[in-house]
């Protein structure tokens, strides 16, 4: 048996593209990207989801890129951390939606529906209200505009990814901020309820 290395048909290009190559770059992209995809697709069920984790994987593995001097198998490579950010994208979709899906569950607490509708808009104001000027402004132009990353970032001068992080920043806080007023909410009506 020989101890040798398994070297794949993509190592010449990986060291050129750790070297900062962008043709080489673009070539592995360009073999990749329609494959990457397919996959992704499969896990997120969402084609806008699935070209989304591409995109960030691919900047990633630029921004990063001379940790391809150490990728043997860049296939299996490509793969492993596409699954593990198309889950942590996955992971954040369901957070939020458990925040709207919790929002509407507290809704049996009012006596009132449009009562309670300005409350739980109340509580998401005073969220948004907290966060950072720009990160607020970002949010409010991915939720409210419905703009996608790179509008928002041509728009304000940011990087896709400044845009992202804020996002990601952003709900984080948002959700946070609203859980621990709906739990403060709850513990109250239970008190004096029984």
């Amino acid at each position: 048996m020989s101890d040798l290395p398994i070297i794949d048909e993509d190592s010449e290009l990986l060291l050129l593209v750790a070297r900062g190559d962008e043709k080489a770059f673009r070539t592995i992209f360009n073999k990749y990207h329609n494959r990457l995809g397919s996959h992704l697709f499969r896990i997120t069920r969402s084609h806008e989801l699935a070209q989304e984790v591409v995109q960030d994987i691919f900047l990633k593995i630029w921004i990063n890129r001379e940790e391809l001097f150490s990728v043997r198998n860049f296939k299996g490579y490509l793969y492993v951390i596409s699954k593990n950010h198309a889950l942590n994208c996955l992971k954040r979709n369901a957070l939020e939606n458990a925040l709207t899906s919790e929002l509407d569950d507290n809704q049996d607490f009012a006596t009132d529906d449009n009562y309670e509708e300005s409350t739980q808009y109340l509580l998401l104001d005073e969220a948004i209200d907290r966060l950072p000027p720009q990160q607020r402004q970002v949010y409010l132009m991915s939720r409210h505009e419905r703009l996608k990353y790179t509008e928002i970032a041509a728009r304000l001068s940011l990087s896709r990814e400044t845009v992202k992080r804020y996002l990601q920043i952003s709900s984080e806080s948002i959700t946070s901020y609203v859980r621990k007023k709906l739990i403060v909410s709850i513990l109250l009506c239970s008190i004096f309820l029984f």
